[in-house]
């Protein structure tokens, strides 16, 4: 199974909307996906998710259970303060590395309103994912100034969405 996270709880974000998009391509490419979207993890999930208390939030282990079934990852992760969200982080904190993570693929995809695309982030990201035994692929997409590449909550640039469905293609042959 291959899950597309949103890497933001913020309400409707833009990465949802890039994540949806990038659902439809893979599913115009005959792949069965799933999205998780962050702002769907239980409100208080860093107080009853977490370290001591791993296992107890009923909510959170359903997607602890769906993040340990998926063989592939595709992470949207907007820019925020030269990074990503820090809920990404936590929601990474909260899953069990050797079943959820480790010895399974992803892709990276960055937002940012800014000429960089979150390309810090993605590096940041890479690091967390790498130590946590991630295979990354290295076919990133950067998308920068992401107002302007975008109508009606879908991405219009021709150029972008090529690269979209480059990388949809390698990750299905990653």
């Amino acid at each position: 199974m291959l899950t597309i996270i949103v890497g933001t709880n913020r309400r409707d974000s833009v990465s949802q909307y890039v994540a949806v998009q990038y659902s439809e391509i893979l599913r115009e490419k005959g792949i069965a996906n799933v999205i998780f979207n962050l702002h769907d993890l239980p409100h208080d999930f860093i107080k009853s998710a977490l370290y001591e208390n791993v296992g107890k939030n009923v909510e959170f282990n359903k997607v602890r259970a769906l993040m340990n079934e998926s063989r592939k990852f595709i992470f949207v992760i907007p820019e925020y303060n030269g990074s990503f969200p820090g809920v990404l982080k936590a929601f990474i904190d909260g899953l069990d590395r050797s079943k959820a993570l480790a010895d399974k693929k992803s892709a990276l995809v960055g937002i940012s309103s800014g000429d960089q695309g979150a390309g810090i982030a993605l590096s940041h990201f890479t690091d967390i994912l790498s130590y946590c035994g991630t295979n990354v692929l290295a076919y990133r997409v950067r998308i920068p100034k992401i107002d302007e590449v975008m109508t009606d909550n879908k991405i219009i640039d021709k150029v972008l969405l090529s690269k979209i469905h480059k990388q949809a293609q390698k990750i299905i042959d990653f």
